[in-house]
């Protein structure tokens, strides 16, 4: 009788985590899918860098720093909006409008793309 339990308890336990997980993988990959489809410029520590450059820099970051998120929302705050090195907030300059932060941009991104879910 205490097994069936057990196992009751562990899939009540279990699975709503990896349900989360792979929601919050699926949004971290669309928030990367998002920089390499845009036009945009990625500015970090006062360099530009193109989409694709972005797209490697960030997925280093999320496969070096997985400690320190455990959402999407996360991510953007604490690795995909500054440089955990210098500080500096990083920027983003979509065709001819101003810079935005990066925080600003992603945190849109993914909530259009919740939106749409």
């Amino acid at each position: 009788m205490v097994r069936p339990v057990l196992m009751v308890a562990f899939c009540l336990l279990v699975v709503p985590m990896a349900q989360a997980d792979d929601r919050m993988n699926q949004e971290i990959d669309h928030l990367l899918d998002a920089v390499v489809s845009s036009d945009c410029v990625f500015i970090r520590n006062g360099k530009e860098h193109g989409p694709e450059a972005a797209k490697q820099h960030l997925s280093l970051k999320r496969h070096r720093g997985k400690r320190y998120f455990s959402n999407a929302d996360e991510f953007i705050s604490n690795l995909a909006s500054s440089s955990s090195w210098s500080g500096k907030a990083y920027y983003i300059r979509c065709g001819d409008q101003e810079e935005q932060a990066a925080s600003t941009w992603f945190t849109e991104v993914l909530a259009n793309y919740r939106g749409a879910q």
